[in-house]
């Protein structure tokens, strides 16, 4: 199984800025794409933004220009840079990890992190 621990968030002023990382650990052959989901009270869980092996990224249209995914491929470490924040970013954010062990393709998830984004 591989773990992923999060860091990184808290409590912000509209406008400013934090950064998650998710690490992961444990037994597998390689990482495979990693991302950042969130969920906000009452709220479906949503996909904020991916990134390949390769580095190709993607965004929700909501965060397009204000967070920033990256990765660390040595460390095994995702990344979340969240500029410009605003109230409506206030969720739990998650990050999963898809990774190959054997021959199977899995995923898994960190255990969420609160974002909260004061007006």
């Amino acid at each position: 199984q591989v773990q992923l621990v999060e860091s990184g968030g808290g409590l912000v002023q509209a406008g400013g800025s934090l950064g998650l990382s998710c690490a992961a650990s444990g037994s597998f052959r390689r990482i495979n794409a990693m991302a950042w989901y969130r969920q906000a009270p009452g709220k479906q869980r949503e996909l904020v933004a991916s990134i390949t092996d390769d580095g190709s990224t993607n965004y929700v249209d909501s965060v397009k220009g204000r967070f920033t995914i990256s990765r660390d491929n040595a460390k095994n470490t995702v990344y979340l840079q969240m500029n410009s924040l605003k109230p409506e970013d206030t969720a739990v954010y998650y990050c999963k990890v898809g990774y190959v062990r054997g021959f199977s393709n899995r995923d898994s998830w960190g255990q969420g992190t609160q974002v909260t984004v004061s007006s």
